[in-house]
């Protein structure tokens, strides 16, 4: 069933903005008597049926609500080392949809792309549209927050989850070993940008308590190792099943 997350309070009856009533009618060429469901992004799902559609918007009502089942149980917040080019879009999309909680772009000492504050500010309400899409497609109950850019040492300093994982070419234990050993309720993950991180950055995350681990003999790209991390962490805590 197609999804729309909102960001405004409703009742038994909800009348959408014209965006939202567009994406309907235009994009998705629903009608009157289809079924949609609804998000407030608290992870509560309410089934609605489209009522009335007409050229100053859709009405849709309220037919049941129910708790989100497409939320894992496990929070992933992936610290993602900025990457080149356009390549944080894409890392965005496919980790919503794999079920990671928060992204924090992270600028480290081998990070080649650096945009300024206005810069930033930019891409980050770009990236908050592609994750609500994501997470609209996939069925989630959150829309995932993507956070503000920030340096490395705050990253590491401000993560407070219960198990930290930083993905390093150079070694470290498996993955599998890891999580399997852990009861943790919330996973940070760090990976690097092109370059990978350096030793003073593992050694920080360390140093925090964190774990250095591998994704097999193979070095993945920038944009690939977030995928494959959450995909085997989700995987291994059942949340693929």
């Amino acid at each position: 069933m197609q999804k729309l997350f909102l960001d405004y309070g409703f009742d038994k009856k909800i009348v959408l903005d014209e965006e939202q009533s567009r994406h309907i009618a235009k994009s998705l060429r629903m009608k009157k008597g289809d079924m949609i469901t609804v998000c407030n992004g608290n992870g509560t799902d309410y089934g609605c049926i489209i009522e009335e559609i007409t050229k100053s918007g859709v009405t849709l009502s309220v037919c049941y609500e129910q708790a989100s089942q497409s939320e894992p149980d496990i929070r992933v917040s992936l610290y993602q080392g900025v990457p080149k080019g356009d390549k944080m879009e894409d890392i965005i999309q496919k980790c919503v949809e794999l079920g990671v909680f928060s992204i924090t772009p992270v600028l480290t000492k081998r990070s080649i792309s650096r945009p300024d504050e206005k810069q930033a500010a930019k891409k980050q309400i770009r990236y908050g549209k592609i994750a609500l899409e994501a997470a609209q497609q996939s069925g989630r109950g959150i829309v995932p927050e993507i956070k503000s850019m920030t340096d490395f040492k705050t990253a590491v300093n401000k993560c407070d989850a219960d198990l930290i994982i930083l993905f390093y070419e150079g070694g470290g234990e498996s993955l599998k070993s890891i999580i399997r050993s852990s009861e943790a309720e919330s996973i940070a993950v760090f990976i690097g940008p092109e370059g990978g991180f350096e030793k003073e950055e593992v050694d920080a995350v360390l140093q925090k308590g964190g774990t250095s681990a591998t994704l097999g003999k193979r070095i993945l790209r920038t944009q690939t190792a977030p995928v494959a991390a959450l995909s085997a962490i989700m995987l291994l805590t059942g949340n693929l099943e």
